[in-house]
Order: C-alpha cells, then sequence, then structure tokens
C-alpha cells in the first residue's frame, strides 16, 4: 500500500471506531475518562498552564495560516493531480480527528452525567415553576447581599485574573463531595480571540489540543466566574455543554465568593425564565414581577452587550456549532445548553438550594 492511502484510510477506521463505541460509554468511563484522559489532561496542563498567554490560540493561528500557504500551493500545483490533493487534504484531516478524540473528544462517549449521579430525566411544568420561584428568592437575597440595594445591578470588583484564581476554591470544595469533580493543574486564559468570539457569540471554549480553557475577556463582568467554571467542567473531561452548565452552576454555588454564587444563579435562573417563557407566557410575567431590578438590570446590560456584536457571523458560527453537537453524541444541538435545567430541578428536588 502507497505512504499517501495509510492516513486517509485510518480516517475511516477512526470513523467506524466511533460509531462503535458509542454503544459502550462504560468502557469509555473506565478507561478513557477516568484513567488514560486523566493523565493527558493534567500532564498538558502542568506543561502549558504556567504560559501567560494562550498557546493553543497561537496554534490555531499557525495551522491557519498553514492552511492557506498549503491551499495555494496546490492550487498552483500543475503535477498534482485532484486525487493526490484529496489525498493530502484527507490526511491532515485524519491527523486532526485523531488528535481531537485521542487528547479531549472520546469524553463524548461516556457515561451520561445523570446516569453517574442518579438523577432524573424528566420534569412537570410544576416541577419547573416550583424550582423558578425557589431560584428567584435565592437569587434576590445574594443579590441584595452584594449591592445592598435591590434595584442595582452587580458589578464584579474582581479583575479577570482574580477570578481565574479564585475559581479553584469552588471546584476544591466541590470535589469534597463528589470527587470526580476534582480539578488540578489550573490552565485558565484568557482568549487571544476574545474579539472573534465575541462575534461569533460565544463566552469562551476549550482547546481540545492543549487543554487551555479559553475565556472571552470582553464579557460583562457579572457573568464571568460562571463562563470560567463552565469551561473548567471541559477540562475535568465532561464534553456535554449541558453537564458543563451543571457542573460550572455547582462549582460557582460552592464557591465562598458571593460574586460567583451570583452568577451561576443568575445564569440559572435566566435559563429557567426563558424555559417558562415559551411554555407559560402569563406564568412568565408573574414570575418575573418578582425578581429584584437589579438582577433584570444586569440581564439588559448582556443583551446590550451581545446585541452590539450580533451580526450573520454569529448566526453562521451558531448554525455550525448547532451541527458539530449533534454529529458528537448531542442530539439537541445548540438547546443542549439549556437541557442542564432538567439536572437542576431534578437534582434539587429533594435539597436546599
Amino acid at each position: 500500500m502507497k505512504r499517501k492511502y495509510i492516513l486517509p484510510i485510518f480516517l475511516i477506521f477512526q470513523i467506524i471506531f466511533l460509531k462503535v463505541i458509542a454503544f459502550f460509554p462504560e468502557v469509555v468511563e473506565r478507561f478513557y475518562s477516568n484513567d488514560l484522559y486523566i493523565l493527558l489532561s493534567k500532564t498538558i496542563r502542568i506543561s502549558l498552564g504556567w504560559i501567560p498567554f494562550s498557546v493553543g490560540d497561537l496554534l490555531y493561528g499557525f495551522v491557519i495560516i498553514y492552511l492557506l500557504i498549503s491551499i495555494r500551493r496546490i492550487q498552483k500545483s500543475r503535477k498534482t493531480t485532484w486525487k493526490d490533493k484529496l489525498l493530502k487534504v484527507t490526511s491532515f484531516v485524519s491527523v486532526g480527528y485523531f488528535l481531537f478524540h485521542f487528547l479531549w473528544a472520546l469524553n463524548y462517549y461516556r457515561v451520561p452525567l445523570f446516569e453517574k449521579m442518579n438523577i432524573q430525566r424528566e420534569y412537570t411544568y410544576e416541577d419547573l415553576f416550583a424550582f423558578t420561584e425557589k431560584l428567584i428568592v435565592k437569587t434576590n437575597a445574594i443579590q441584595f447581599e452584594i449591592a445592598k440595594n435591590k434595584n442595582l445591578k452587580v458589578i464584579n470588583p474582581h479583575s479577570q485574573d482574580t477570578v481565574f484564581k479564585i475559581s479553584q476554591n469552588g471546584y476544591d470544595n466541590l470535589a469534597q463531595q463528589y470527587p470526580f469533580f476534582t480539578y488540578q493543574s489550573p490552565s485558565i486564559k484568557k482568549s487571544l480571540f476574545s474579539l472573534p468570539l465575541t462575534y461569533m457569540g460565544f463566552g469562551g471554549y476549550l482547546n481540545p489540543f492543549t487543554n487551555e480553557a479559553q475565556v472571552n475577556d470582553k464579557l460583562p463582568t457579572y457573568g464571568f466566574p460562571n463562563v470560567v467554571c463552565h469551561e473548567m467542567a471541559h477540562q475535568i473531561g465532561f464534553a456535554s455543554e449541558s453537564e458543563c452548565n451543571f457542573i460550572g452552576f455547582l462549582a460557582s454555588i460552592k464557591n465562598e465568593d458571593l460574586y460567583f454564587q451570583y452568577s451561576a444563579y443568575s445564569n440559572a435562573l435566566r435559563y429557567c425564565m426563558a424555559n417558562i417563557g415559551m411554555k407559560d407566557e402569563t406564568k412568565f410575567k408573574i414570575l418575573k414581577s418578582k425578581i429584584n431590578p437589579g438582577i433584570i438590570a444586569n440581564y439588559k446590560e448582556s443583551d446590550v452587550f451581545w446585541e452590539q456584536y450580533d451580526t450573520f457571523i454569529d448566526k453562521g458560527f451558531h448554525a455550525f456549532y448547532d451541527q458539530f453537537l449533534k454529529f458528537n453524541q448531542q442530539e439537541d444541538g445548540m438547546d443542549s445548553y439549556s437541557k442542564f435545567v432538567d439536572l437542576l430541578i431534578n437534582y434539587y428536588k429533594n435539597k436546599q438550594l
């Protein structure tokens, strides 16, 4: 077999392997997520976490430049047939596809968190309304404790670097209750591509090749801590967006810092209210009237922020990412972010907020 066929054939093998491994989440959980991945991720974070800038963003930049140069060379080459050009592109994709799954993305195929934590998946509208009312009371209390005035929005006084450091506290406290949420060897960075991320409509992302938590440094301050904790959840091996929203929430409210708690509670409340708004507009208006005006002011702050970057770009990337998530075991696509409400409601059925 000629060498130029090896990597393209390997890509086909990888696709078939992933189709098969999807039927064996317990195997992925035991041998990858709780074993090999922990070793790989810690090693990478220890190696790169101390570097103050995003190595992963630079890597992406170099790859994009390399691809553009390579494509130009292939276009100019008259000796290269269309078949050879296709093989070169497929070979590159094959290597990237392997590294993506080997270094992180096999976690898409692990045991779902609701099974791992024995949490039910179904809930009634009454459950949603009752939980949201409790969430309003809790969020109102923390907002008032911080601002000392129910009409004032919360302004987080911490620098972003301080938020990165404080975030460890929440995970340490959470790990005492659930050891599988242990987070070690921090590697949290401000993304060098924060402006493009904003236009794309994203608050952050995990670089699967460098295991760096990349956070959009342009975000409103009140919501910043919860985004950080969400990306950290990806780092410890959870790929599902709904699960990372849930883990990020738990790590934030377990934090001793009130600004972390407010960030999580206000974010969860907004998701719950959005769900109610789609089901019962009258109930939505009643519940909204119970929310402190300061919290509403924070929501408006966030809306104004995103509206100024609202273009066709974010719609295009959201459509792409929706398909990406569906391709990677998340059938709800972008809607999977809001599915963490399922986990929240059922987790707190017999617990106090």
